[in-house]
């Protein structure tokens, strides 16, 4: 029995595989219409750089904006599956206006597609963390597998789209990003009839009436956690986001796209990043999983702190290809996979790590609102990195402004450590107490 046991804990649910697919073409969709968008507005629409950077911003940053009201919606009125099912539906007729040609079409369409996503996001990330309320020591490992659904679609999304936009038709690469959504749809529909009950019922408030869980000091230190690791997270997506704006026209303008006398579109190159996440994504987990039966896994916010230093090497290599370029020389593709590369390993130490730990640490009657705290944090990174990015060349070079963020993410990496060493027996003590709470509740 104790082997059986065992045996149990160390094994993922069966219900990762129809979220992981559904979430795949969801992100197929985002990640497709996203390698088009500053491209788009620039080559079709005539927008300036800082234009361009400017919709970016907004439309990203509102994208990680909308999950806190729909969190709040849902935890508050709707059902789980109603929320994921309108999400999908919004964002679907988003991708279907940003097919029409026209500046109103274009902006319908990009409405759509944040408040869909406000709805779907959380409660997919929320749903399948509860997968693992009775497997936390698999939790990490388990949101890194779902990140690689999520990048599988970033790989596929920008191939795809990308190509027909560039080299047919912007509208036909938008339209073929719906037709990615439409099949996440059909996915859960069919998927979800899998999943067990339990994960879709939420806790009876009733239970709090006596001690509010919102005037609980120790409820108050997790959320302020969760606060601690959402605010660094922002330096982490300002930076990070910039493979989708700056990095974007700099493959455009700057790089020699050409292998095997074939000229790679620009938009493609987004593709490398999510390809780094299905080769290191495995390992990332496995070296999670092994650690983690020898008690020696990292606690998140030090994964934070090493994803910071990590971050910051790879734009270490952007300052020295913005130097080359500079001189008039298009570099080689080379200089932005190496950027990729230390990219990926930096977002694999944060942002499933992210996702894993609020929906672990989170109280379950505000599980979804912190899940939409989480993705705030985002749409700040997010918002800041595109009007960032419009305004490069004010920096008076490009290596001084992509140095800019090597400064803030060794710096960001730097004050959290700190912070972590001034209170790391409260922080390990909520950790802890957080693991024998589900540790209670399973057994």
């Amino acid at each position: 029995m104790e082997k059986q046991n065992e045996i149990h804990l160390n094994t993922h649910p069966k219900g990762i595989t129809p979220l992981f697919l559904t979430e795949m073409w969801e992100r197929l969709s985002y990640y497709g219409m996203r390698a088009l968008l500053v491209l788009y507005l620039v080559n079709s629409l005539g927008f300036s750089d800082a234009d361009a950077g400017a919709v970016y911003a907004f439309y990203t940053s509102f994208v990680y904006l909308t999950p806190v009201f729909g969190g709040y919606l849902t935890d508050r009125f709707f059902s789980y599956r109603f929320s994921i099912y309108l999400g999908s539906f919004l964002m679907l007729c988003g991708h279907i206006s940003l097919a029409f040609s026209g500046i109103y079409f274009f902006y319908l369409g990009l409405v759509l597609l944040a408040l869909g996503n406000g709805f779907f996001k959380p409660n997919m990330s929320t749903i399948f963390g509860r997968l693992y309320d009775e497997k936390p020591n698999l939790r990490d490992s388990g949101f890194t597998i779902f990140y690689m659904g999520i990048n599988l679609g970033g790989l596929l999304g920008p191939i795809i789209c990308g190509s027909l936009g560039e080299r047919v038709d912007w509208h036909l690469g938008f339209l073929s990003a719906g037709v990615g959504m439409a099949m996440g749809m059909i996915v859960f529909y069919f998927g979800s009839r899998r999943l067990p009950e339990s994960i879709w019922l939420k806790q009876n408030h009733k239970v709090n009436s006596v001690h509010p869980s919102s005037v609980d000091p120790k409820t108050k230190s997790k959320i302020l956690l969760i606060v601690l690791l959402s605010f660094f997270s922002i330096f982490f997506w300002m930076a990070f986001e910039q493979m989708g704006t700056s990095l974007n026209l700099f493959a455009l303008r700057n790089t020699d796209r050409y292998l095997f006398g074939f000229e790679i579109p620009a938009s493609v190159l987004q593709s490398i990043n999510p390809l780094f996440i299905l080769l290191l994504g495995p390992i990332v987990s496995l070296i999670w999983t092994t650690l983690s039966k020898k008690n020696q896994n990292p606690n998140p916010v030090l994964k934070f702190v090493l994803s910071l230093v990590l971050l910051g090497i790879g734009f270490l290599v952007m300052v020295v290809a913005a130097g080359y370029a500079e001189t008039g020389v298009s570099v080689s593709i080379l200089f932005l996979v190496f950027v990729y590369f230390w990219n990926t390993l930096s977002e694999l130490c944060l942002s499933p790590v992210g996702l894993s730990f609020v929906s672990q640490m989170a109280p379950t009657q505000y599980a979804s609102l912190l899940m939409g705290i989480w993705f705030l944090s985002n749409a700040f990174g997010h918002y800041a990195a595109g009007i960032l990015s419009g305004y490069q060349n004010q920096w008076g070079s490009m290596k001084n402004f992509y140095g800019f963020f090597v400064i803030c993410s060794f710096f960001g990496a730097f004050v959290l450590y700190a912070i972590y060493s001034l209170k790391k027996k409260s922080i390990l003590g909520l950790l802890k107490s957080k693991e024998e709470d589900k540790t209670i509740l399973t057994s």
